[in-house]
């Protein structure tokens, strides 16, 4: 079954390469100069790579972002799911955190921008604060309705069973509300890598989305393909990292699902 989806997954991308070459090299109804052909993208692609563009080459590029998105994440995995874990298990916690995140919930990542490069300046610190801004969010969300969501009979027939606070908590409450959890971090993923793109074109000197600044202002679209490109790459291997790791921890879940 893996094998037929896989094959599938690479006739798409077959196809759409073949599609690449027929708009802007074979007929020419794109135009070279809005779109490159799959030729300009190449040479582009060796360019940063062997020679560098934008100070450095892709790899020292894809790298840097890499770890910002690294960072990020995990500074919000380690704040945003406790929170959200105390807000639906506790409800005196939830009527007072609640009201304040609710108030900054529907702030945009990127509006975050002035204030941290006001705080932290324009270095990668300011960053992983947008960054983390973005990733912190969905993970209190779904963790918070990942508890709200458990079979209250479960948590009472633990509790008849003399089972103690902080064992009902780890072996009950937080088993239970893990698929919401890690729903909750493919959405984080997914902002973080949103939001860094958009971060790195404000102070930075290295990273995937300063060569799309930098391509952008040379007009190069070939080397802003190559950028886009190397992001999606990037945002599929944290996701299927992030997939390994589910299918490990919640074994029973996936099997259930299969």
């Amino acid at each position: 079954m893996r094998n037929r989806k896989a094959m599938v997954g690479l006739g798409a991308i077959a196809g759409v390469v073949l599609l690449w070459f027929a708009l802007t090299r074979w007929f020419g109804i794109i135009p070279i100069g809005r779109f490159p052909t799959p030729g300009e993208f190449w040479d582009a692609l060796k360019q940063i790579e062997l020679r560098g563009f934008a100070g450095s080459r892709l790899h020292a590029h894809a790298l840097h972002s890499l770890r910002l998105i690294v960072i990020s994440f995990l500074v919000a995995v380690a704040t945003g799911i406790p929170l959200g874990l105390l807000m639906g298990w506790n409800r005196r916690a939830e009527a007072l955190i609640n009201p304040v995140f609710m108030l900054i919930r529907p702030i945009p990542p990127l509006a975050w921008i002035p204030l941290a490069i006001l705080w932290l300046g324009l270095g990668d610190a300011a960053k992983v604060m947008v960054i983390w801004f973005a990733a912190f969010v969905p993970s209190v969300i779904n963790a918070h309705a990942g508890v709200r969501n458990i079979d209250r009979s479960m948590i009472e027939a633990a509790r008849m069973m003399g089972t103690p606070p902080h064992r009902l908590v780890m072996e009950v409450i937080v088993p239970a509300a893990m698929p919401m959890i890690f729903t909750g971090l493919r959405l984080s993923l997914q902002a973080s890598w949103t939001t860094l793109v958009a971060a790195e074109l404000v102070g930075a000197l290295v990273g995937v989305g300063f060569v799309l600044n930098v391509a952008q202002q040379d007009i190069f679209p070939a080397m802003i393909l190559v950028g886009m490109l190397t992001v999606g790459v990037l945002g599929w291997f944290t996701t299927y990292v992030l997939g390994l790791v589910e299918r490990r921890v919640l074994a029973w879940s996936v099997q259930g699902r299969a």
